[in-house]
């Protein structure tokens, strides 16, 4: 579960941030376009890390770029889609 709290954010001139977030995909979303729509809907910037996604379900580490308030809004699509938002716990290549 994604805790209220930001996760890993970086302030840049006080209006974008940065987070890194694991998504966790079950049956059906994993086959869906969900980057794309939060890209399109929310004009936030991702930038896949890690990833590893099968035939029907997958996981990916994600680092999100974006305003606080369109960041909360692509994590709330996405868990409203299935998809399970958590920290990454440690689970992040530097660079």
């Amino acid at each position: 579960m994604l805790s209220k709290h930001p996760l890993h954010v970086t302030r840049n001139n006080g209006v974008m941030k940065s987070m890194h977030v694991r998504l966790t995909f079950p049956p059906g979303p994993a086959t869906e376009p969900v980057i794309y729509e939060i890209v399109k809907q929310f004009n936030v910037v991702p930038n896949i890390r890690r990833a590893s996604i099968q035939e029907h379900t997958g996981w990916m580490v994600l680092e999100l770029a974006g305003e606080q308030e369109q960041l909360d809004a692509a994590i709330a699509y996405m868990t409203g889609l299935g998809v399970d938002v958590s920290d990454p716990d440690g689970d992040v290549i530097a660079g």
